[in-house]
């Protein structure tokens, strides 16, 4: 070819917006949606829709353990709410996962000082014989000195791992917690431990309300028992400890695996005008643990996200994109609601708009952060301003990950925010008998709804898109 005919090639390769080329047009939010957004934030921090939502929730069904007859009148109720609601579609997906049941637990130091101790079973923990399983104990200060034990001195014994969390504002410590929760028992039945207990993952000293959750284990057979204990009790056992004697502990616990189960997440949708098949999905979890009511964890979440809907539903003029509200199935034993839906829904994931899920309690949003194309950031940004005289702040330095379920959909390509409330009592009551409604403040439960309602209109209203494509953000770290 020759280098005349060749500039006109690289000319016409431009023009047409080759790959190697093109510049990709900035996504942006038009000044009407701007507007519309400022005073429909203003509207939902004076609504009181979602802390209405929360409360028939956990007053009519009350918790709502995955697989029990609680969690399908959960369902049952979502259902009819979003209807009651008048959303334009609701609809159920099915979701399999095992079931598990907790009937009885109790625990109590046989010796050398015989005394009860305030205990609850951990998810996907076994069950120990009938009559209760008596051994002694061998402690360890932290999970990796588990690690880095001999098998020797754990076989036959029950293992004790401490853990000690401290109030943050984003609750970076449950990390540590969560870890010691869910990879110590596995540990410790590999190592050939007859049973497992740990401090509660919790913030609470002085309360004797043990912090459930999840374990590690995945088949039935290969499950031990499995506690933790109140974080006074904790401190009861350590004291006992430190006097060098042998302790013994009886751990009676009747749970236990009881086949599959077939549950459902609940979906309500408010039809975009112009681009209904483009969406912005948000949501929470509808189950919960079965010690509370499951107020701040997750029945704030679902509500926040329906809410935020609905005040879109009644703007005078509909969004231009689909705003989807998902109430997610089995969060609790291991996000089996957001797993399924996004296997159900990875090949459409570049109709996703954006989102993000609240499963964080009741506090006011503070930050916001966000994993989008380099060319929305300053849609994000607009974002950012409107929510920001409402307390928020935006950190373009940290990935958003989209929240628990929907950190699924992100790690298949979903572009996402996350929303980060203000967690600093949040594992006081995280998974314990104490998360019931009486922890949330209606004013703060409106301020989440103000920035759900505000961030999902703007998105729904932008030109152009936020980046979502199959595998658009993969290893940035916030969905790991």
């Amino acid at each position: 070819m020759r280098p005349a005919l060749r500039l006109h090639a690289l000319a016409a390769c431009i023009a047409l917006a080759c790959p190697a080329f093109a510049a990709e047009k900035a996504t942006t939010i038009p000044a009407k949606a701007v507007e519309a957004a400022t005073a429909l934030r203003d509207k939902a921090m004076a609504d009181n829709t979602g802390y209405e939502f929360v409360s028939g929730l956990t007053t009519e069904v009350g918790p709502r353990l995955a697989g029990s007859a609680a969690d399908k009148r959960g369902v049952e109720w979502t259902v009819a709410k979003f209807k009651a609601m008048g959303f334009d579609k609701v609809y159920t997906e099915k979701v399999s996962y095992p079931l598990w049941e907790r009937r009885s637990e109790h625990a109590a130091i046989v010796a050398p000082y015989p005394q009860n101790l305030f205990v609850t079973a951990l998810g996907y923990s076994a069950g120990t014989p009938a009559g209760g399983l008596t051994a002694d104990v061998v402690a360890f200060d932290t999970l990796d000195a588990l690690k880095a034990a001999d098998p020797a001195t754990v076989k036959g014994k029950i293992v004790y791992v401490s853990t000690h969390m401290q109030q943050q504002k984003d609750g970076h410590d449950y990390g540590m917690g969560s870890a010691t929760r869910t990879r110590g028992p596995v540990l410790a039945a590999k190592m050939g431990a007859v049973g497992y207990l740990l401090r509660s993952a919790g913030t609470d000293p002085h309360s004797r309300t043990p912090h459930t959750g999840v374990t590690g284990f995945t088949k039935p057979e290969d499950a031990i028992p499995a506690g933790a204990l109140s974080l006074p009790d904790a401190d009861q056992l350590e004291r006992v400890l430190k006097e060098g004697k042998p302790v013994t502990i009886k751990l009676d616990l009747d749970v236990g695996f009881k086949g599959t189960y077939e549950g459902e997440n609940v979906i309500a949708e408010v039809t975009g005008r112009k681009k209904p098949n483009e969406v912005v999905a948000i949501g929470g979890h509808l189950d919960s643990w079965d010690l509370g009511t499951g107020a701040i964890d997750d029945g704030a979440g679902v509500a926040i996200a329906a809410a935020a809907a609905k005040l879109i539903k009644d703007m005078p003029l509909r969004p231009d994109r689909t705003i989807r509200v998902i109430a997610f199935a089995n969060e609790e034993m291991g996000l089996w609601g957001g797993r399924a839906y996004a296997e159900a829904h990875a090949k459409d994931v570049a109709k996703f708009q954006l989102g993000t899920e609240s499963d964080f309690g009741a506090g006011r949003i503070w930050r916001m952060t966000a994993s989008v194309k380099p060319g929305a950031r300053g849609a994000i940004e607009q974002i950012a301003k409107v929510i920001e005289p409402i307390g928020v702040a935006y950190d373009p330095n940290k990935p958003g990950g989209g929240g628990s379920d929907l950190s699924q959909m992100h790690a298949k390509g979903m572009a996402a925010l996350s929303l980060t409330q203000d967690g600093t009592d949040y594992f006081d009551y995280h998974h314990n008998a104490n998360d019931t409604l009486d922890k949330i403040d209606p004013k703060a439960l409106a301020q989440n709804v103000a920035v759900y309602a505000t961030f999902a209109y703007m998105a729904a209203q932008a030109d152009g898109n936020f980046g979502s494509a199959p595998d658009a953000f993969k290893g940035d770290g916030a969905h790991d």
